[in-house]
């Protein structure tokens, strides 16, 4: 937004213009960057002020602005604290975060980019992954970074695309009915992609015909003409698909092209990852790319990336989140790629309602399926993990405990798989591994 006036950056956030500062003589109008961080809000930047429940952002106004900042967008509270600093717009708005979204929405129809919007209970991120690696040869593209697919992250995203951006690939996340809604109508996609509907968030939406109204809320969130992306044969998303928008389902029976065998992925590429490849190149083709040679995407963090450590050991980190459908998956994989034996590190899957209890021993029961050797189970819901196991089952109550204990069940060749909802941090235990010294 660097050749947008301080007038019009009011206007798009729906804020009142308190202070205007006439830009030197070779700055540009506008801000450099966007920042909800006042350690990151540098000369040029605009600082948005969030209210948190520990502070209020808007109480480091003075701070930035004595820092070089290009401006502050405050509540009115702290527009005398302000003020007292020479220089730097000051924008008022009593509710900073949706003043945030609307300049998200005005920047992105400034830039006229075609923006995809991905949601789902499994594989969003994956599957942002992969089609930002398809995408990105040959189109200018921003896509979500890290954790910023809420409320704030999500126009934080947008608002850092650059003039001349051509795709935006926005991952959605959700806690509730109606947030991504909002994202939604913030980011106002022209494809929008549902990798799946499984029961995560179940005890926040009450049941599993819950959560897909949650997720279909992007689909009824595309203009006309635009395109919705679904897994075929999901029958919980029925009754949610919207009309006047090319609706394209994808696996078995669905009315996707097939994936092109000119294309190919990098051999270091998680298998749990591949299987969202589908869904990937459907929505290149929706934003008219042909999809083809060799692809290597970068993956996002503790999304099934892999260590090797000394005596061919391999760690499987996969625990950024966890619920029945992605670890049964995980469990899958672990079973086909493991040339030893198999280990399984698994924690509690949390929010999912009242069926918990029940999830967790069929999993149990699927680890033994699926041929794991030795578990070690993290959590008190993974109790029932291990009595769904019904064999030998290392339990400890934290993932401090489970990094402890870990190390000295290995034997070479062992292929470990770390997974469990974000909140138990069994990262821990691939942080103890990775001490091991690995070797690759």
């Amino acid at each position: 937004m660097r050749e947008q006036t301080a007038s019009w950056i009011a206007d798009a956030a729906g804020a009142t213009l308190h202070r205007d500062a006439r830009p030197g003589p070779n700055d540009p109008p506008g801000p450099t960057a966007v920042e909800i961080d006042s350690r990151q809000a540098g000369p040029g930047a605009l600082f948005v002020g969030i209210p948190g429940e520990r502070t209020d952002g808007g109480r480091f106004a003075a701070d930035v602005l004595t820092a070089g900042a290009w401006g502050v967008l405050v509540r009115r509270e702290h527009a005398a604290a302000a003020e007292a600093v020479d220089g730097g717009v000051i924008l008022l708005h009593e509710d900073p975060v949706a003043a945030l979204g609307e300049l998200a929405r005005a920047w992105r129809r400034q830039l006229g980019a075609v923006v995809v919007g991905i949601t789902g209970s499994v594989g969003k991120t994956s599957t942002k992954d992969l089609l930002t690696g398809i995408v990105a040869p040959h189109r200018r593209t921003i896509a979500t970074a890290g954790n910023y697919n809420t409320e704030i992250g999500l126009p934080l995203t947008v608002l850092g695309a650059p003039a001349g951006t051509e795709v935006m690939i926005l991952e959605m996340a959700m806690r509730g009915s109606g947030q991504i809604a909002e994202l939604a109508r913030i980011a106002e996609p022209d494809v929008g992609v549902v990798t799946n509907v499984a029961p995560v968030h179940v005890e926040l939406l009450g049941s599993i015909e819950g959560v897909a109204a949650a997720k279909a809320e992007l689909l009824h969130g595309l203009p006309p003409g635009g395109t919705a992306i679904i897994p075929a044969g999901e029958p919980l998303l029925d009754a949610h698909r919207p009309t006047g928008v090319t609706v394209v389902t994808v696996g078995e029976g669905g009315t996707a092209d097939p994936v092109p065998e000119a294309l190919t992925l990098a051999d270091d590429v998680p298998l749990t990852v591949r299987r969202n490849l589908p869904a990937a190149v459907a929505a290149a083709r929706a934003v008219g790319i042909e999809p083809t040679g060799s692809v290597s995407p970068t993956i996002s963090a503790m999304r099934g990336q892999r260590l090797h450590l000394a005596g061919d050991i391999v760690v499987v980190v996969d625990c950024y989140n966890a619920n029945p459908m992605s670890t049964s998956a995980a469990l899958d994989d672990l079973a086909a790629s493991a040339s030893g034996r198999r280990v399984a590190v698994l924690g509690d899957m949390l929010e999912l309602g009242p069926d918990e209890l029940r999830f967790h021993a069929e999993l149990g029961a699927h680890a033994r399926e699926a041929g794991v050797e030795v578990l070690v189970a993290v959590g008190p819901l993974s109790r029932h993990t291990g009595t769904g196991f019904g064999g030998a089952v290392h339990w400890v109550a934290t993932a401090a405990e489970a990094a402890r204990l870990v190390p000295t069940l290995l034997e070479p060749g062992d292929t470990v798989l770390l997974k469990a909802s974000r909140g138990i941090g069994l990262e821990r235990v691939a942080d103890a591994l990775a001490t091991t010294g690995a070797d690759a």
